[in-house]
């Protein structure tokens, strides 16, 4: 059995988190870290503070999905190189 599917797709996942990692640095670059203080002395973000907010939690939700399914898929892709390799192994040794 081959596994150069599974791991075309495992570096495609992998691409895809380093996509989102970039993404959101460059959304972040032009970020506006400072509250807003309006007369009535009450902190309020802006619009754009909020856009940006709901864009990173949006960029933020399928990096951590994304990531998470790279790992446990790569760990399994692994345990399956080891296995196969050992299998491979043990009937040159027959």
């Amino acid at each position: 059995m081959s596994l150069i599917p599974f791991l075309i797709l495992w570096v495609a996942m992998a691409l895809t988190v380093l996509a989102l990692f970039v993404w959101r640095k460059m959304v972040t670059r032009d970020e506006d870290d400072n509250l807003h203080v309006l007369d009535g002395g009450a902190a309020q973000k802006t619009a754009t503070q909020l856009a940006v907010a709901e864009k990173l939690d949006l960029i933020d939700k399928w990096g951590k999905i994304i990531t998470v399914v790279a790992l446990v898929f790569g760990v399994i892709l692994g345990g399956l190189f080891v296995y196969q390799s050992w299998i491979q192994n043990s009937h040159l040794g027959v």
